[in-house]
């Protein structure tokens, strides 16, 4: 993709003056305007995947104490327009997609911004499910820990099922009053569609930390969603 700007540049020819038979002529100076096109290149490829034009796009497995870079351009050479936060739900996607070796960069809007994000790091927001039994289930007993960071990790790692290398990221920080809660993403996931999940994870205090309480996960997908389901 190119983008082009024009720059003009102004030549202006100076004033004529003349006296004939007694009377003064001034010739209007004449103007002319000459456009010079500059043209930046943007980095990469562009490939027909990646979100359609209008799709609303979540962050994904950003840390909690770190942001989303958007940039001018695709590449991690671009200059940072702005840092999203790791629990954003509201990316517009423009509908263009580079790639670079090693990566995938996709154009969005943020609050009015528009820049270039890793593809890696969004995705679409599924359907929301209480899976507190399944974690139960999965563990063998209700777990409890001594912090909730503690906690919610048991939990992600129970809930990354057979994965064959799914990154665990924390991407709330930990929150307590009557409940502790903290959220984990679980990305990574050997599904096409589903791309990870994200876990809201609440405790219940006790004298040695805190005891699970409720879990709840949404689906985060990576081709598409219809109606809550990732497609």
């Amino acid at each position: 993709m190119t983008t082009t700007g024009a720059t003009s540049t102004t030549t202006t020819t100076t004033a004529a003056t003349s006296t004939t038979f007694g009377v003064t002529t001034t010739t209007t100076p004449a103007t002319t305007t000459t456009s010079l096109s500059t043209t930046t290149t943007l980095a990469g490829q562009p490939v027909d995947l990646g979100p359609a034009d209008g799709d609303v796009l979540m962050v994904m497995g950003v840390a909690h104490d770190d942001v989303l870079n958007l940039r001018t351009g695709p590449g991690v050479g671009q200059s940072i327009l702005d840092g999203i936060e790791p629990t954003y739900m509201g990316l517009i996607a423009a509908g263009e997609t580079r790639q670079l070796p090693g990566s995938f960069w996709t154009k969005v809007d943020h609050a009015g911004t528009t820049g270039w994000v890793n593809l890696r790091y969004v995705g679409y927001s599924g359907d929301v499910a209480d899976v507190t039994a399944q974690v139960v289930a999965e563990l063998g007993s209700n777990p409890s820990a001594s912090s909730m960071t503690e906690l919610g990790m048991l939990v992600a790692e129970a809930m990354s099922g057979e994965a064959t290398s799914p990154a665990i990221v924390q991407v709330s920080p930990v929150t307590t009053g009557d409940l502790g809660e903290v959220s984990f993403d679980v990305v990574g996931l050997d599904d096409d569609a589903v791309t990870g999940v994200r876990l809201h994870v609440f405790g219940e205090p006790d004298d040695g930390g805190f005891t699970l309480k409720t879990v709840e996960i949404m689906a985060i997908c990576g081709r598409g969603v219809d109606e809550g389901a990732c497609v």
